[in-house]
């Protein structure tokens, strides 16, 4: 495939943006070579700059559920955008959307919409201090909550230990109030737990981690986590802006029977477009300005044609179950077909699945459970993996440590091809 004016696009984005990307795994350093700039997405499909197409499995990192511009959604927002952009001010829409989300997910029962994952994850976090009035969190090391300074935190020496800033302009100080688990290890909580307890506000997890790959929890984990919070009077929160609504309409608190204090949203609520949300029962939610003394605001918050392109989306995943069994069926037999081609070609690999979710891991191991497990996969050969699957006009998430997303629009001819072009690209790397 020719990307010359990809390239090119890429040599003028470097001089005004930092990285010439505006995300940084955009920039494809995890993988090598240089990003391909995008025009036009239909359904399963991507078209570049230069007029080559792909079968995108990134879908815009996951809010595509319904693939690339969706009619529905298009044409709600056709029609909002004339009676214009914003108001800063509510808008019934904004309440059908709340109604919504709340009739969909089990543990809301008040919700409060914001911009993005990481302004609903910061103010998530706020919110459970200012409620419990104790001052520390717990996080999993691997699982991303947003780029708020209390999320890049690196592990420390030990269990027992605080995190250290894991980025300049991160401090100390805010580091301190971070503690670090290991997912999947419950008894890395619990240790926490027994000697900072009655400090911690709340635990924040993804109840499936997409962002260090697919890690599915084990048997009870969530259960443990949920029965510890209880224990020692914290609040759990579960970044659900990546699996809420995605893995059910529900989201997967629902799928695990577990049901958070707090849950973040985001991803699919807006339809494709910039939005997210935060809620929880009425009792804590009562806890937020203007009715309680936790502040936050946010000028286009609810924005109408975001709200309009949510409500549009949630109805239709309300209202047809079969779209998650369907999907959940594809990318079934797209992980397993890619497992065996794997093993036909001799590369060692594990494939994690669940629902829409997935992720290849070449790795010697017989299972990816935690971050350990993640770290040790071979970047390397992904990276080749992921530049010949390019060249073929597969579109994959430009990271080993990504989830692949699955849409509605997958359809036999998408997953067959993509079937296809793996066997392919297997032969030609398994020497390497």
């Amino acid at each position: 495939m020719l990307h010359k004016k990809s390239i090119d696009a890429f040599d003028r984005a470097r001089r005004v943006i930092p990285g010439g990307v505006n995300s940084p795994v955009r920039a494809f350093k995890a993988v090598g070579g240089d990003p391909v700039f995008f025009s036009k997405g239909e359904k399963a499909w991507l078209t570049d700059i230069d007029g080559n197409r792909y079968i995108d499995y990134v879908g815009a990192w996951g809010p595509m559920i319904l693939g690339h511009a969706f009619p529905p959604v298009l044409e709600a927002i056709r029609r909002t955008v004339n009676d214009g952009t914003a108001f800063g001010a509510p808008t019934e829409r904004e309440t059908e959307l709340a109604e919504l989300i709340i009739s969909m997910v089990p543990s809301i029962e008040m919700v409060r919409l914001v911009n993005s994952g990481t302004e609903a994850t910061m103010s998530a976090i706020r919110l459970a201090r200012g409620y419990t009035k104790r001052d520390l969190i717990v996080k999993f090391q691997g699982c991303y909550h947003g780029h708020g300074d209390s999320f890049l935190i690196a592990a420390g020496s030990g269990a027992l230990t605080f995190g250290i800033p894991d980025s300049p302009g991160v401090t100390k100080a805010v580091a301190n109030t971070t503690l670090l688990a290991q997912f999947n290890d419950i008894n890395s909580v619990k240790e926490l737990f027994e000697k900072y307890g009655e400090q911690i506000a709340a635990i924040i997890v993804e109840p499936v981690v997409g962002n260090m790959g697919v890690i599915i929890p084990e048997s009870n984990f969530l259960r443990s986590l949920r029965d510890i919070t209880k224990q020692y009077g914290a609040l759990l929160i579960f970044d659900e802006v990546m699996t809420g609504f995605r893995l059910s309409s529900g989201g997967a608190q629902r799928i695990f029977g577990v049901f958070p204090d707090i849950t973040t949203l985001g991803k699919i609520i807006g339809g494709g477009m910039p939005i997210a949300a935060y809620g929880g029962s009425e009792a804590i939610m009562s806890h937020i300005a203007p009715v309680g003394a936790v502040y936050q605001a946010g000028t286009l918050s609810g924005n109408p044609l975001a709200v309009t392109a949510g409500i549009e989306m949630l109805k239709v995943l309300k209202n047809d179950s079969s779209i998650y069994e369907q999907i959940g069926k594809n990318t079934e037999y797209l992980s397993k077909s890619i497992h065996k081609a794997c093993t036909g070609a001799g590369i060692p690999c594990v494939i994690n699945q669940i629902g829409s979710m997935m992720t290849l891991f070449f790795t010697e191991k017989t299972s990816v459970k935690t971050y350990a497990d993640a770290i040790a996969s071979d970047r390397e050969k992904f990276s080749i993996y992921f530049r010949a699957m390019l060249e073929s006009g597969i579109y994959l998430p430009p990271s080993q440590f990504e989830s692949w997303f699955i849409s509605a629009t997958h359809g036999k001819i998408e997953i067959d091809l993509t079937v296809e072009k793996n066997e392919e690209v297997l032969r030609k790397i398994g020497g390497v």
